[in-house]
């Protein structure tokens, strides 16, 4: 059985297609410069090679990990120097799981007020809400959950 052959090139529909990314984001990251501007057809229709396909899956999988666009720029950069050491990779990683488990760390305060408000909740009227009241007056308050940006 033979494999079928890999295009040589797409359309900006089919590149969206094959790696699950928005036709809006595609442009977005050529206009930012994470992805090369790709040669044009006669017509001009943006035709993208397998390199543009490797690079968008890279950058694709990188943002599902949470990675930032400037630590994913500066690991594309390093990609294209595969002499150099790794060690920068390592750093922007390991900066990047420090940065995720404090995420957990403040989703885990915060879960544990959410249910120690709802314990709390006697579902009688709203005039005496527990939870409204803790709303109301962070002081009420256990935890040091503080603001959380995920």
């Amino acid at each position: 059985m033979s494999k079928k052959a890999e295009p040589r090139d797409y359309a900006i529909g089919d590149l969206s297609r094959e790696t699950g990314v928005k036709v809006t984001t595609i442009r977005y990251y050529e206009s930012i410069g994470l992805l090369a501007e790709p040669p044009r057809s006669e017509g001009g229709r943006r035709m993208y090679g397998a390199a543009h396909l490797r690079r968008l899956k890279f950058i694709r999988h990188a943002r599902d990990l949470g990675f930032e666009v400037d630590a994913i720029r500066e690991m594309l950069a390093l990609s294209d120097e595969p002499d150099k050491s790794c060690a920068r990779v390592d750093a922007i990683t390991r900066q990047h799981l420090l940065a995720v488990e404090d995420k957990i760390s403040r989703l885990t305060l915060l879960r544990n007020e959410l249910s120690r408000m709802m314990k709390a909740c006697r579902h009688g009227r709203v005039s005496e809400c527990r939870i409204l009241d803790t709303l109301a007056d962070h002081g009420r308050c256990e935890s040091g959950h503080g603001a959380l940006r995920v």
